[in-house]
């Protein structure tokens, strides 16, 4: 198979040719990243002009292109969601952010932004040439299909599932450039150690999902540890549709909740669109594919398809809410953290799914390095901060304080909903701000 497509089959730094002064390259999203054509295209950098690189959520430790060119010259860096190491490229003004809901993400591409070379990370081969898109579907088959040259990166360290119907799947003849050689070890991401805070809040989130719940977890302490709580729980017969796959999920698989079995769409099988955790989980993957139905940003990434499953539960973590219930989600100030990402997909999938909840759960407060408490549930978002979930979207908020449901409220029961679950040394202020201000 792989003599058939001998032709196609260049190195790096051949397939690197085909990127032209003005192009926009596509390197993909999350862990799965195209390690060898980033470097072949940094050996570039004196050849060509406005280059401009799309990627997101990196989570290893460098990319080639951005690093070898700190002035910006030759590469600029667009970031659809900033991840660990994007935030440490942001301190030094190498990266600028996009903001977009990712259920968006394809109908970008398809009608309103240009891709001319595309970076794919793809597993090995099978006999057939059918490749996977080990951990990171995205909205690779669309990125490809607007592009003018299209590049495989053979990673022999990707899972190979290919989706039980082939959602997850690529073939060499549908690329122009295949390139391949020593990659390292995928990077891998952990969890912090769960506080006390986030123990209670999840706690009182657990207590509102039933047995054959749809669980859609956003990564972060309060996610993963509504996992853990579960997988030690009486709950039975847990569904699996979200975005990111995690280590929280293969702990529910561990204890034996994550059946699948009463999910109305994908029944037995686990639905994502992105996986990121520890090796093991990446692993567990590739030696049980009969298990997942990774797909696109369309098929996971679409409410009305979450609606069409009973008891649809998304967990989300927040950094501040106002009383009205307007969420940032993503930015301390100006200062980008991360970006929305599918938040608003899995909320609105939630709202619309029979029996659904949507939570947004953070702490009430926060003890700042010099020791002064703040509070998180604030009178309005502050100017500069992001509002990345409006008022109208928020179905369930929950703290260390309680849960609260703030769908179909006035103005004025918000503002009570929300002052009931913040932290006591606020609350009074935050009474005489809703008194004042909200009728």
């Amino acid at each position: 198979m792989r003599q058939k497509y001998s032709g196609k089959l260049v190195t790096p730094e051949e397939a690197a040719s085909a990127v032209r002064s003005g192009d926009w390259v596509d390197y993909g999203f999350g862990a799965g990243f195209p390690d060898l054509m980033d470097r072949a295209l940094a050996k570039r950098r004196d050849e060509l002009k406005d280059v401009k690189i799309r990627g997101g959520l990196v989570i290893r430790p460098r990319i080639e292109a951005v690093e070898c060119d700190p002035e910006q010259n030759t590469f600029t860096y667009f970031s659809w969601h900033i991840g660990d190491y994007e935030r440490k490229l942001q301190s030094r003004g190498l990266v600028q952010f996009v903001p977009v809901m990712l259920r968006s993400l394809p109908i970008l591409y398809r009608e309103h932004i240009r891709v001319d070379v595309a970076f794919v990370p793809v597993s090995r081969p099978d006999e057939k040439g059918f490749c996977g898109l080990g951990i990171s579907n995205y909205a690779w088959r669309v990125i490809f299909q607007q592009a003018r040259t299209v590049v495989f990166e053979i990673n022999e360290h990707l899972p190979r599932l290919q989706g039980v119907d082939g959602s997850h799947r690529v073939h060499l003849s549908e690329a122009d450039y295949i390139v391949e050689g020593e990659h390292e070890p995928l990077a891998v991401r952990s969890y912090r150690e769960a506080s006390e805070i986030d123990r209670q809040i999840a706690r009182l989130v657990v207590a509102e999902i039933p047995d054959g719940a749809v669980l859609s977890l956003g990564v972060g302490g309060v996610p993963f540890t509504v996992a853990n709580m579960i997988a030690q729980s009486d709950l039975k017969d847990i569904g699996c549709h979200t975005g990111t796959i995690s280590d929280a999920f293969m702990a529910l698989h561990q204890a034996g909740k994550l059946t699948n079995a009463r999910k109305e769409l994908d029944t037995g099988l686990s639905a994502w669109n992105l996986a990121m955790g520890s090796q093991e989980l990446y692993d567990w993957l590739d030696a049980e594919p009969e298990r997942f139905h990774p797909g696109d940003l369309d098929y996971i990434h679409n409410p009305y398809r979450m609606a069409e499953m009973k008891h649809f539960i998304s967990i989300n973590g927040g950094v501040q809410l106002d009383l009205m219930g307007q969420e940032n989600g993503e930015s301390i100030g100006a200062r980008q953290l991360s970006g929305i990402g599918g938040q608003l997909d899995f909320l609105e999938g939630a709202f619309r799914s029979p029996g659904g909840k949507g939570f947004v759960c953070i702490n009430a407060s926060r003890v700042t390095k010099d020791g002064v408490r703040k509070s998180n549930i604030l009178p309005f978002i502050p100017g500069g901060s992001t509002v990345s979930a409006p008022r109208t979207m928020l179905q369930y908020v929950a703290t260390e304080y309680g849960v609260v449901k703030l769908s179909g409220l006035s103005r004025r029961e918000r503002a009570q909903a929300m002052i009931s679950v913040a932290h006591p040394d606020f609350r009074e202020e935050l009474a005489k701000y809703a008194q004042e201000n909200l009728s």
